[in-house]
């Protein structure tokens, strides 16, 4: 660990074991805060699918990065995403040498934050974080229950050169079970309640993959989590599958900052580039 390394306050145990790795940096500070115009950012969101179409059709990685980098986000939330697969890089062409989040990033986004949340023979995948502002700090936090998949909280702090404060964001992979998703919950909202300052800016976006919106339900009663496609259209986006949407897994929720644009991105080519659609907002403070 470097010796400027500084740890966040540890995630309390709910009915899950939160394993944590750790991974924080630091950066020198920044100006103040321009207070006579508001702070802006444009978030997406997207399950990657390990770079594949529906089904695993066909590899589409390549596709997938030029799509991402037309949306011109500020900050890119990656569930899904490849840190390595031995096995794939033998059969699929052209495949990348850099991991693929690293592959998404490219000189687009020069910060990049990865949390291995699945270990196999062939390699592992997890959530990511591509960002156009410094990541100051970032931890990973295995949430994943003893019968179910392997899952992540992926939480990185940004700093941007006329922000008043840091801004928290939280990449999330939920379980596929009731019960796997009701302890996450759990531990996202604790998670947000110890380790992220009351007024800072928090954006947690991902793969909930809670279509009975339960999560949904809890994270509104138990935080200040505000769901941007709810906040101005009235209701959660639906996002799967992704070439005619009609379950309402993926969010973007918002603490201390408001939504002013929020969209489904559907259409092709984002049909056909992953199982989920992806989705994209502007957040303003």
């Amino acid at each position: 660990m470097h010796p400027s390394q500084q740890e966040f306050v540890p995630a309390p145990l709910v009915s899950v074991a939160a394993r944590t790795t750790v991974a924080i940096m630091e950066r020198t500070p920044q100006p103040p805060h321009d207070v006579s115009r508001p702070a802006s950012l444009r978030v997406l969101t997207l399950n990657t699918h390990k770079g594949f179409t529906a089904l695993n059709r066909r590899f589409v990685l390549p596709e997938l990065r030029d799509a991402v980098r037309a949306t011109a986000a500020d900050v890119v939330f990656l569930q899904e995403v490849l840190g390595s697969h031995a096995e794939y890089a033998r059969r699929y062409r052209p495949w990348p040498v850099m991991p693929h989040y690293e592959f998404l990033a490219d000189r687009m986004w020069p910060e990049f934050a990865y949390g291995r949340n699945a270990v196999y023979p062939f390699g592992d995948h997890g959530n990511a974080l591509l960002s156009k502002f410094p990541i100051v700090r970032y931890e990973n936090l295995d949430v994943s229950t003893a019968a179910g998949e392997k899952r992540g909280l992926l939480h990185c702090v940004l700093r941007g050169p006329d922000w008043s404060g840091d801004v928290h964001a939280i990449c999330v992979h939920f379980g596929l079970s009731e019960t796997q998703r009701r302890a996450q919950t759990a531990l996202l909202c604790d998670r947000v309640r110890i380790a992220v300052p009351p007024r800072a800016p928090l954006v947690v976006a991902g793969d909930f993959n809670d279509w009975r919106l339960r999560a949904h339900a809890v994270l509104r009663a138990r935080t200040s989590l505000e769901e941007a496609f709810a906040a101005l259209h009235g209701r959660v986006a639906r996002t799967f599958p992704a070439r005619l949407p009609l379950l309402r897994l993926d969010r973007v929720y918002l603490s201390n900052v408001r939504p002013r644009k929020a969209s489904v991105l559907s259409a092709r080519p984002w049909s056909h580039l992953s199982d989920h659609a992806s989705l994209a907002v502007e957040v303003q403070w």
